[in-house]
């Protein structure tokens, strides 16, 4: 019975993450129209989600994250609502229905979807019930509750709670999503969630050499047997040397790598000089300023309660050389998230960007600039 529990909750976990997430929701990959379907037959036979609701609700997640309309934000709701009644979120969300139909485009409407799958939701775990019963006998019962427990937990309590509120961040994103370890195979991959929305539409989660993401070999598998068609998968950057302005090739790379650019001012502009301001007050980081206002210097303490937040921003004001560099931050951002439609323009405030960094005489953000100017895209 224990081999039988991990074959089919981690059946149950690829189908999460392999099929609605990764293929559905995103479309960073297409499986074989066999693997397809069984995917669709084994979420609602064992957790009676929906690929149209699911898919919706995610897409949701993304187009909303940390606001009021956010399905699942613990940033809004709470760490312990998220946590422990996530699966509880996700029924409260499938019955919007303008949700679904706005968010749930392109997902299959056939036959099967509308005679069987919606039109009786919750018939396949009563099946599965029945299954694990003749199998297993009264012991079938928990078996069945721990598989009904499952995706809950793992996916809705732990990588939607905790995965927006513990851990550690390779990208300076716009949201709080954290990777929680560098590896869990038991949740398919779904563990590198800050990578993932660094790059929503990548097949790929892992972004680090010590990173492995269960999800990318299964699909590597599937890709060998000509099961699986991988469409997108994050850019890798290159750096080239000696780039005196910003080109076309700079700005196609930041408009890809937008959270590396913010994440690179991060560590070798901000953390440098917060080291030297600890170095001239004879003190460590820890006590020139606290551990969360240091992270919330990374966003402006975007995530901080008012009045912490007010205290951050005291502290840079009293700060000229500190403030200088959030300000320069600050433009910077406005450049790369400016949604103008004109790339010569774009390009144009890129590169007066530069040229402001590098008469600022501040040495980090001279080399900062220049690493930035080198930025490209590798070949595919």
């Amino acid at each position: 019975m224990l081999l039988y529990l991990l074959v089919v909750t981690q059946i149950t976990i690829f189908t999460v993450t392999l099929y609605l997430h990764r293929s559905q929701a995103h479309r960073g990959v297409d499986f074989h129209p066999v693997i397809a379907h069984f995917f669709r037959f084994w979420s609602w036979l064992t957790t009676s989600m929906l690929t149209r609701e699911w898919t919706a609700i995610h897409r949701k997640h993304h187009a909303k994250c940390e606001t009021e309309d956010d399905p699942h934000s613990p940033m809004i709701k709470g760490i312990g609502t998220v946590f422990w009644r996530g699966g509880d979120l996700y029924r409260e969300a499938r019955l919007d229905r303008a949700c679904i139909e706005q968010y749930g485009k392109g997902c299959p409407d056939d036959r099967v979807e509308r005679k069987l799958y919606t039109r009786f939701p919750n018939l396949g775990v009563q099946l599965l019930l029945l299954v694990s019963f003749v199998l297993f006998g009264a012991k079938g019962v928990a078996a069945w509750a721990i598989q009904m427990a499952w995706i809950p937990f793992w996916a809705a309590g732990v990588i939607n709670g905790l995965g927006h509120w513990w851990g550690y961040r390779n990208f300076e994103t716009t949201d709080t999503a954290t990777n929680l370890t560098p590896w869990a195979v038991w949740i398919g991959g779904e563990e590198l969630h800050n990578n993932h929305h660094a790059f929503p539409s990548s097949a790929r989660f892992a972004m680090r050499r010590f990173e492995f993401d269960i999800g990318w070999a299964a699909i590597g598998v599937l890709q060998a047997l000509r099961l699986a068609k991988v469409l997108r998968v994050a850019p890798k950057l290159n750096l080239r040397p000696n780039i005196n302005t910003p080109d076309a090739e700079t700005l196609k790379a930041l408009v890809a790598h937008r959270f590396q650019a913010m994440t690179d001012y991060q560590r070798n502009v901000l953390k440098p000089a917060l080291r030297e301001e600890a170095a001239a007050a004879g003190a460590k980081l820890r006590g020139l300023l606290p551990r969360k206002l240091r992270k919330g210097l990374a966003d402006d303490g975007r995530w901080l309660k008012p009045d912490a937040r007010a205290q951050l921003q005291d502290w840079v004001a009293s700060r000229p050389r500190i403030q200088a560099l959030v300000d320069h931050r600050r433009r910077l951002v406005e450049v790369l998230e400016s949604r103008s439609h004109d790339a010569t323009e774009k390009l144009k405030r890129l590169q007066a960007w530069c040229s402001e960094a590098e008469a600022s005489g501040v040495r980090a953000l001279q080399d900062y600039a220049a690493r930035l100017r080198g930025y490209a895209l590798l070949p595919a």
